[in-house]
């Protein structure tokens, strides 16, 4: 058997054993994919719903609306409750992916078609900005070209077991995949449960430190590497603490932050409260945030 057709008997082999689990997100064309976690359940990327119902097209044509159970909008996740029919749940991997291991994405047209594309994975531990601009870390890189509306399509191996979750396309033919790892079941079976993922907010939008540093500059003022704040949000929690467009942020709880990473970080880390080091003008002094939460 040639290389070519050992690959058409995987392909074939994958969208038997997976196929029948991966339904379409949305009317006409539809906005994604999603796939069947249970009796009752079909998880999705987060990016693909437009309120808090959508209807889901099955393998078998049979269309239903699916309501929404919980989502984790950072992390680019979300679990609808529609039936199933007797669909059946997508097997996830015990082990993942490695390095240039074959990989196949089975998606579904907005017929209600399977779509089955082959490539390799490319890298492991890769990081994106989700839809609200944090970070996604710990990403599966693959080179399987993604139709439009194939977010939240599987990622599968030869031998049909999922090692992924599609969510982003980084252009030049390399895609990512949330890496269906023990914290991503973790994350699944939370909102299963109806637990929505909330993730610490301050409610201001930044310029990075290159931009603070020429507009210092620009003004005579002395350049420090920091967050330069741009627009705080009324009401949020960096509004009632105080904080202003034009502060410069430097530290958070003593550590030195000079991208937008290094905040998110020290906020995930916090707790409820956050100690922020500002400048404004030539003053530098601490801010105590009382942290919120974006849904």
């Amino acid at each position: 058997m040639t290389m070519l057709e050992e690959l058409s008997t995987a392909a074939a082999e994958a969208v038997a054993k997976v196929g029948p689990s991966v339904v379409r997100i949305g009317r006409g064309g539809g906005r994604g994919c999603g796939i069947v976690l249970g009796d009752g359940l079909v998880a999705t990327n987060a990016h693909n719903l437009r309120g808090e119902e959508a209807l889901v097209t099955f393998a078998d044509g049979r269309q239903a609306i699916g309501s929404v159970v919980a989502t984790d909008v950072d992390g680019d996740l979300a679990v609808l409750r529609v039936d199933t029919a007797g669909a059946p749940a997508i097997a996830f991997s015990d082990g993942g992916a490695d390095v240039g291991q074959v990989v196949f994405v089975v998606s579904r047209s907005g017929a209600g078609g399977e779509r089955v594309s082959f490539g390799m994975v490319s890298g492991t531990e890769r990081a994106f900005r989700g839809p609200r601009g944090r970070r996604i870390k710990g990403s599966l890189e693959h080179t399987a070209p993604l139709p439009r509306g194939s977010s939240g399509s599987p990622v599968v191996t030869a031998d049909g077991s999922v090692v992924g979750i599609n969510t982003n396309r980084l252009g030049d033919g390399f895609y990512l995949a949330l890496p269906a790892d023990a914290e991503l079941k973790a994350r699944l079976s939370s909102l299963s449960s109806g637990e929505s993922r909330t993730r610490p907010r301050l409610g201001v939008g930044l310029a990075p430190a290159h931009v603070a540093s020429a507009l210092r500059r620009s003004v005579g003022l002395d350049e420090r590497d920091g967050l330069l704040v741009r627009v705080v949000e009324e009401g949020s929690p960096a509004a009632t603490a105080g904080i202003r467009q034009g502060d410069l942020i430097v530290a958070v709880s003593g550590t030195v932050v000079t991208t937008a990473d290094d905040l998110f970080d020290a906020m995930e880390a916090a707790g409820e409260e956050l100690r922020i080091t500002v400048v404004r003008g030539t003053d530098e002094s601490d801010i105590t945030v009382r942290l919120g939460s974006s849904g």
